[in-house]
This record gives C-alpha cells, sequence and structure tokens, in this order.
C-alpha cells in the first residue's frame, strides 16, 4: 500500500475558540500497570507531566514572485528587477521542556527558517526563544526562553529498553486544537522508513496529526522516551502509524547544546555501508537478512584503525544487534565521540570483535576559504577544500572525493544567477583539474572567452558552458 511521510508540523489557518470543560469529582486513580486493569486512568500520569509540552509558534517571512514578472510591458518601468511581495507564514508545532531553566527540545522542521519563534505553555503565557543548535540531518532543535523560575519538565528516559507493545502516551497540539493526550503502544522499533541521516525511529500507534510535531512521545514512567516527529499517511492525518525520535539521540543532541557546541558532530568512522540483501545472507551464512555490509574503508580513518574491510558485515555494536546500517549509525552516534565500542563483525562466515574508537571528521587539508570575485562564473561564491570536516559541516556524506565545494553564495552574485549552489563540488574548468581553492582561483582570474565547467552534484557529473 502506498502512504506518504509527513512531518507533523501545520500551518495556521484558524483562530479556533475553546469551551470550559464541565468539572467533576475527583477519584482516587492509579496508573494501568497491566491488561486487567485497563479500565483505570492515565490521568494522574498526564497531570504530572502535561505541563512540560508546550506549543511552538514559528512565523516566516516568504518573498513571493510578482505574477507580472517576465511581462513586456511591466519590463518597461522596472527592468529585470520586478517588485516581489512579501506574506508571513505561520507554523505550530509543539516542544518538550527538558531542563528546568527553559530548555526545550523540538523538531527542525518546526523550526527551520522561521523569523520570530514563540512559545505558549500549557498555562498559557507566551514567551520569545531563540536557537541554540539545530540540525537538518537529525531533525532537531534544541530552544531556550529566557525565564528566572523553575519550568516543570519532563526527564529524559533510556529508549534502548523500550519494546514492542509496552505503553505510551503522546501529547502535542494536533491541528491547533490545544494540547492533547492520545495513548497507544510501542509498534515497531528501529524504524528507518522516515527519510534522515539517522534513520532509527520508534513507531507507534498512538494518534499523531499534524501540530504534533516536537510533542512528546512517553512511557509509564513519566520519561521522555520519544520525539514525535513524522506520520504515514494519504490523508494527512493520523491512521497509527506515527514515528518518534529516540529519547537517546535527544540526550546527545541536548548535550551537544549544553556545551556550546555550534553544531551537531557525528562520530567519524571512515567506511561506507549498505543493506544486506537475501544473496549476501545467504553467501555468508546469516540465519536472516540484517547487518550493515563494509562497501569501503578509507585509508587511515577510525575503521581501517579497527581493521575493518571491505566485504565484511557489521551485525551488532557493543551487543546489540545492528538490523540496517542506519541502525549502525544511530548506534554509533549515540555512543558519542571519543567513544571506543565493539563491532561485532562476519568475516567468511567467521565472528570476530574489533574496537574501534569514534572521532570527529578530521580536516586532511587546509580549508583555505576563499571569496571568488572579478570577472568569471564563480564571482560571489565562497569556496573551500574539501575534507570530511567540511563536508560534515555541509551536511554532506563525508567519503565525498576531495576537491574544491561551494560552501555559499552572495545574493544576486554571478555565481548565484548562474545557477551554482552551495555543496557543488567544481570538479574541473576548462580540462584543468581544480585541486584546491588557489588553483580555482588563478584560473577565475584568467578570464577565458568561454567556460567549461564539470561540477559534482548530489552525486552527479554536470558539465556547463558559460561566455
Amino acid at each position: 500500500m502506498q502512504g506518504l511521510l509527513k512531518r507533523a508540523a501545520i500551518p495556521m489557518l484558524a483562530l479556533v475558540v475553546t469551551l470550559p470543560a464541565p468539572v467533576y469529582a475527583e477519584t482516587a486513580k492509579a496508573v494501568p500497570e497491566n491488561k486487567m486493569e485497563m479500565q483505570l486512568s492515565f490521568s494522574p500520569l498526564v497531570k504530572q507531566t502535561a505541563g512540560s509540552v508546550v506549543n511552538v509558534y514559528a512565523e516566516r517571512v516568504v518573498h513571493q514572485q510578482s505574477p507580472f514578472a517576465g511581462d513586456p510591458f511591466f519590463q518597461q518601468f522596472f527592468g529585470q528587477r520586478m517588485p516581489n511581495r512579501t506574506e508571513k507564514q505561520t507554523s505550530l508545532g509543539s516542544g518538550v521542556i527538558v531542563e528546568a531553566n527553559g530548555t526545550i527540545i523540538t523538531n527542525n522542521h518546526v523550526v527551520d527558517g522561521a523569523d520570530d519563534i514563540k512559545i505558549a505553555l500549557s498555562d498559557g503565557r507566551e514567551f520569545p526563544c531563540k536557537v541554540v543548535l539545530k540540525d537538518d540531518r537529525v531533525d532537531l532543535a534544541v530552544l531556550k526562553i529566557d525565564t528566572k523560575e523553575q519550568l516543570p519538565m519532563l526527564p529524559i528516559g533510556n529508549s534502548d529498553t523500550l519494546e514492542v507493545g509496552d505503553l505510551v502516551l503522546a501529547i502535542g497540539n494536533p491541528f491547533g486544537v490545544g494540547q492533547t493526550v492520545t495513548s497507544g503502544i510501542v509498534s515497531a522499533l528501529a524504524r528507518n522508513q522516515v527519510k534522515n541521516e539517522v534513520g532509527f525511529f520508534i513507531q507507534t500507534d498512538a494518534a499523531i496529526n499534524p501540530g504534533n510535531s516536537g510533542g512528546a512521545l512517553m512511557n509509564m514512567k513519566g520519561e521522555l522516551i520519544g520525539l514525535n516527529t513524522a506520520i504515514f499517511s494519504q490523508s494527512g492525518g493520523s491512521n497509527g502509524i506515527g514515528f518518534a525520535i529516540p529519547a537517546n539521540l535527544v540526550r546527545v543532541f541536548l548535550a551537544a547544546a549544553d556545551r556550546g557546541d555550534k553544531s551537531f558532530e557525528r562520530p567519524y568512522i571512515g567506511a561506507t555501508f549498505e543493506p544486506v540483501t537475501s544473496e549476501v545472507a545467504d553467501a555468508l551464512g546469516l540465519k536472516r537478512v540484517r547487518g550493515a555490509l563494509i562497501t569501503k574503508v578509507t585509508d587511515n580513518g577510525p575503521a581501517a584503525k579497527a581493521g575493518l574491510k571491505a566485504g565484511e558485515v557489521v551485525t551488532a555494536l557493543n551487543g546489540v544487534s545492528v538490523e540496517h546500517p542506519d541502525a549502525l549509525g544511530y548506534r554509533l552516534t549515540t555512543a558519542g565521540l571519543g567513544a571506543t565500542v565493539s563491532l561485532t563483525v562476519l568475516d567468511n562466515g567467521n565472528e570476530r570483535e574489533a574496537k574501534m574508537t569514534l572521532a570527529s571528521a578530521p580536516e586532511t587539508q587546509p580549508r583555505e576559504e576563499k571569496l571568488i570575485t572579478g570577472s568569471n562564473p564563480f564571482s560571489g561564491a565562497t569556496v573551500a577544500n574539501l575534507s570530511p570536516r567540511v563536508a560534515d559541516e555541509l551536511h554532506m556524506p563525508t567519503d565525498t572525493a576531495a576537491g574544491v565545494v561551494v560552501e555559499k553564495l552572495k545574493d544576486d552574485s554571478a555565481a548565484a544567477r548562474l545557477g551554482f549552489q552551495p555543496k557543488d563540488i567544481i570538479i574541473s574548468v576548462n580540462g584543468t583539474p581544480i585541486t584546491n581553492t588557489k588553483s580555482l582561483a588563478a584560473i577565475a582570474a584568467s578570464e577565458p572567452d568561454i567556460w567549461r565547467v564539470e561540477i559534482e552534484r548530489d552525486g552527479q557529473r554536470i558539465r556547463q558552458f558559460f561566455r
């Protein structure tokens, strides 16, 4: 069955008026601990934790091209610089207070590109906030509101202890109707259908709808065990398949923000992996299709130093089974930089253990950033020598070939107008290989009549001609 993965943040479309709820006499209640107690209530747990879940309002100024752009009549008056229209768009998501000082975790896609962000607490108070750290690869963002009071917070649990069938609660603000609590179970673990670079998600049947992004997935101890992120849906609403980022990844990301890191570094191991197919599993004698097949090992990287070789299969990390390459990436990321991990490796039917120390991506050559100027197609582009460290900072694969990469572009520069993009790797110009920023700057200053440029973009080679 075909479905659509939708991130559960929504634009604000209407003002909803809420009605006061009737008040009933309180009775003693307890959290259900087994099937026989399901007639009881979750309300004690909700009362204890709901105050730590907030609403996140993100406002963006959107520039739209005039509908008359390209019309010869209007170009007589405005030339190529047609006036653009601007409008404000507000989207709504959720967040979780994870530190009593006002530190909040949410999804990156809730706040990405926002010009103004406000936090609404469960008691109705609103606060401006700032973004402390965000990363689109793991779809997480840490926000901070300025307050001197101690706010209710949700402790972060150990998501690795979850089992399929465990009871969970989801708290968020679906469709902007106000804080809502839904219940369900853990439907599956280690899902990688949601596309980000750490593809390892908790699947739940607790109802998650647009507006729930960044909300809490909570266990029966009142701990955050996941951050609601996406739904699998054709209609846009919940149909019982929701995905949450595991709390152990949230914990590592939050630690990076607390350290004051400007970006989220994941361990560099100097190897690439592919899923194990049924053919590979048969050839290696695996009882079932699982693991991460090593396809390439970089010289002198952590994987090479650990003795890993192409063709081997990693089946476990620190004794925990690795189902697919995304699961391995998740386990490495949550282990953290500087950690020494034990990999279970299968080689020609023989199993062995390999110790590997996780390190930051290295800067194998000086980056030598340069802003290209002058009369050439690259004018206005800031370029750098590519290395695993630079690639990681630009959210590119760290095994990307060496060369010169475009880091950023000046607005309305020649390079921007000609279609260059950040992350473009400049391979050659007029048949001359570009090995570093100095060679690009030198050929840019030569000003030939015709420019033949070869670049690599998203793994594809592109050849362009300019005059």
